[in-house]
């Protein structure tokens, strides 16, 4: 299966020059851990749980005064909306992030799979393939 089938489509965005506040407020009410953000429609960063807490909390920053483009995570990683989910995992172990924005071109975010998205779908995969082989060796 690949990650365009996993993720969140189409991902929550927000501009640059919002504060910490604003997107913090906008990912809560979309129930996601993460936001493309985008500075003139185009993809600059991604902000994530993990920056809230290293960022702004750790730092003790006020959210309502500090811009996302002062703390979010830049230059992106992308990854095709045809990667297999294996492989997004494996990314996501070696780069330690814990969500991938999906882009065809860079550019633009196409979707956000979190580990959780994939790990569910591994999971799924598995027991499936456990029960086929239980059904087999029971014969």
């Amino acid at each position: 299966m690949n990650v365009m089938s996993l993720a969140a489509v189409p991902p929550l965005t927000v501009d640059a020059a919002v504060t910490v506040g604003e997107a913090v407020d906008a990912a809560l009410e979309a129930r996601v851990g993460a936001v493309a953000v985008l500075e003139n429609g185009v993809l600059a960063g991604i902000f994530t749980e993990r920056d809230l807490m290293t960022k702004i909390v750790k730092n003790r920053l006020d959210p309502d005064r500090t811009v996302l483009r002062d703390v979010m995570s830049s230059p992106v990683w992308t990854v095709p909306p045809t990667m297999h989910a294996q492989d997004a995992l494996r990314t996501m172990l070696d780069r330690h992030v814990r969500h991938l924005i999906i882009s065809s071109d860079g550019a633009h975010a196409e979707g956000i799979v979190s580990i959780r998205n994939v790990m569910q779908y591994m999971l799924e995969y598995l027991q499936k393939n456990l029960k086929q082989m239980e059904s087999y060796i029971g014969r």
